[in-house]
């Protein structure tokens, strides 16, 4: 059973999103795919991502974790819906030292307030580098005050 196509709003909404992570761009995260419940982001990995040790440093993986998650759950939020990671927890399994990582993430339960997702990191060479569970809490966007 195939996923529904992105509504135009979903596609604007997720377009909004990649425009609005200045974080983001400064590791230098990609979206590679987006759908209802499923995004994929890659990161390629340059020295200044990298630890002491000579690999990626953890909180860039988390980073990357973190960013992908939220993209799966974007088209899954109404208009007036937005969304927090309330947990992670990262099992990292293997260094990262070159090439482009990729982190796939899959919404497991959808409820009222709270989403829970999964996603794993892959190397270059599709080796599994680090596996991980978020929870995410719906919560309503913030009126603006503007005059």
């Amino acid at each position: 059973m195939s996923q529904p196509e992105l509504t135009d709003q979903q596609q604007q909404r997720i377009k909004r999103g990649l425009e609005r992570m200045p974080f983001g761009r400064l590791l230098g995260i990609q979206l590679e795919s987006a759908e209802r419940g499923m995004a994929t982001m890659s990161l390629e990995i340059t020295d200044s991502l990298k630890q002491n040790n000579g690999v990626v440093h953890g909180g860039a993986i988390a980073s990357l974790i973190d960013t992908a998650t939220a993209f799966a759950i974007i088209p899954l939020l109404k208009a007036d819906e937005t969304a927090s990671t309330i947990e992670l927890s990262i099992s990292y399994l293997r260094p990262l030292i070159t090439g482009k990582v990729t982190c796939s993430a899959f919404v497991r339960r959808e409820g009222k307030r709270l989403i829970a997702l999964s996603a794993d990191v892959l190397d270059g060479e599709g080796n599994l580098a680090a596996t991980s569970l978020s929870t995410y809490m719906r919560l309503l966007k913030r009126q603006s005050s503007k005059s």
